[in-house]
């Protein structure tokens, strides 16, 4: 190993022992109760909650799978699915933070999404409790393989080992992180890898900046390239059979720019639809001590998230100019790589690895969430709530542990290739979650009519129908090839207004509580 890549490792050594060390801190605490492990006991303060929030949201994909898009066919679809990204975020934590706050403690206390949909609409057969856990646990292992994939990525390209031994190293470790201290470690390190992540994604926009000759021989290198700085097009590189982009007399080659027209636009920035059924956002919003905080909250994380997101884009636009050879990039997968090779480029090995750990950071904070998620939704709403109704809180977290292995087992299989493109991975989880739960938690919180039919029957159509189009109709191209959320959120949207209006309304405790929380929220 060389002298650069030991102190690399060192740097990112020393950060992976504090994270490991909030772990410890919080460990007693979180086992103390299943309520503590898995929601921090509502305790929350309003940065925390902001910042781990949208950590835990944007993982690895922010510094990798982000830039990698913008660096391979520029800026349009990077950018609109940023601005899609700061506008859900604003949205959400404007008008269903508050109320999940409230609605959830009145709905018996809920402490996971699926507790909060069966308490919701007082499912006694669990039906709704089944069905979303079910989902959580097929969305998050998908998403949980995503972080691998990063993992493996990011330590393969530093230090040159495989990608396969790589990726379950870095498995491994967030899994033994995880198991140590549940919610709140993964909140508080979160916070912390929130910070980590905007200062590195800053430090490199500058530093890039500078290198590049400045702003304007940016732009004027990005210009050269057909479609790349066009909102309203797309850069297409000229790849040989391998997918690798074709360089000739030290220029990648790209053919005429495509057309991104206005129903491509629509769709991608429906990635902002997908805030609504994010669960490791919204349990922020269910976990804050204080529901009259999360004014302070939805500041923190819109100003958070713009400048994480512009930073990520503009590092790919950047990087085209500074590293448009670099044989490492010279396909979709190599491209998510741009961020650790601007990062070594512009850096000393040190400090470079200091930045690094922000990929690290994105990384942890995202894969804990999805494990954890995934672990409690089966061993809190499946076996202590349908198979084992008298389980002991020890059995109940017992049981997670397996499950959270088993999950991220399962991940660790799906990102076994060293192929894979984190933006793709990511952007079917997010149209899942976002078409499973959004639409149905809005109408929870907003609708007074919605009924227990008609939220089983948006759930299933909205998950249905991201797997039926993403495999089934995109392929075929023209208007079915626009991401496949958009047309899974109407759909079950409409599902749950007719399925909710052809079927019996809800009993009168439950209309009471829904103008109890409506009552609340309007008071305050």
């Amino acid at each position: 190993m060389l002298p650069s890549q030991i102190n690399i490792l060192i740097a990112m050594v020393c950060y992976m022992a504090i994270v490991i060390c909030i772990g410890l801190f919080f460990a007693k605490r979180a086992n103390s109760s299943s309520s503590n492990y898995f929601l921090g006991g509502r305790s929350l303060g309003p940065w925390i909650a902001a910042m781990s929030a949208e950590a835990s949201d944007m993982s690895g994909w922010l510094l990798m799978g982000l830039p990698g898009v913008a660096y391979w066919c520029g800026i349009s679809d990077a950018a609109w699915t940023a601005i899609g990204l700061a506008i859900g975020t604003y949205v959400n934590w404007l008008i269903v933070a508050k109320r999940l706050r409230r609605y959830s403690a009145v709905a018996g206390d809920a402490i996971t999404i699926p507790d909060f949909f069966s308490n919701r609409f007082h499912d006694s057969g669990k039906i709704l409790m089944t069905f979303a856990a079910l989902f959580i646990l097929v969305f998050f292992t998908v998403y949980a393989s995503s972080c691998f994939v990063t993992c493996g990525k990011l330590f393969s390209t530093l230090f040159g080992f495989s990608y396969q031994s790589m990726m379950v190293v870095g498995a491994v470790f967030v899994i033994i992180y995880t198991f140590l201290g549940g919610f709140l470690a993964e909140s508080a390190s979160d916070f912390m890898q929130a910070i980590v992540m905007v200062i590195a994604l800053t430090v490199i926009l500058i530093l890039g900046t500078i290198e590049s000759g400045g702003i304007g021989e940016v732009i004027s290198n990005a210009k050269s390239i057909p479609g790349f700085l066009d909102f309203f097009g797309i850069a297409t590189p000229i790849v040989n059979d391998a997918g690798t982009q074709i360089v000739e007399n030290g220029k990648p080659l790209f053919g005429a720019a495509g057309s991104y027209g206005f129903l491509t636009v629509i769709s991608t920035l429906s990635w902002g639809l997908g805030y609504f059924g994010m669960p490791q956002v919204l349990l922020r919003f269910m976990a804050i001590r204080e529901s009259n905080e999360l004014t302070k909250s939805r500041r923190i994380a819109t100003i958070w998230c713009v400048i994480s997101l512009f930073a990520a884009v503009m590092i790919g636009v950047m990087g085209r100019s500074m590293l448009g050879t670099e044989e490492v990039l010279l396909s979709s997968s190599g491209a998510e790589n741009i961020f650790i090779v601007m990062s070594q480029s512009l850096l000393p090995s040190l400090l470079a690895g200091v930045i690094m750990s922000g990929i690290l950071a994105a990384t942890i904070s995202s894969s804990d969430s999805y494990l954890l998620i995934a672990a409690s939704a089966f061993s809190k709403n499946i076996f202590h709530g349908i198979l084992k109704k008298d389980a002991s809180d020890k059995q109940i977290m017992f049981v997670s542990r397996i499950i959270l292995l088993l999950v991220a087992i399962i991940g660790i299989i799906i990102a076994l290739d060293e192929n894979s493109v984190i933006f793709q991975i990511v952007s079917f989880a997010w149209a899942g979650f976002g078409a499973t739960f959004g639409p149905l938690m809005l109408f929870s919180l907003f609708w007074r009519r919605c009924n227990k039919w008609g939220a089983l029957a948006g759930m299933i159509s909205g998950g249905g129908m991201v797997f039926f189009w993403n495999l089934v109709l995109k392929p075929m191209g023209g208007i079915f090839g626009i991401y496949e959320l958009l047309p899974a959120f109407l759909l079950s949207s409409i599902i749950i207004v007719v399925v909710s209006l052809l079927t019996p309304a809800p009993d009168k405790s439950i209309t009471d509580e829904f103008d109890t929380v409506v009552s609340q929220t309007k008071k305050n």
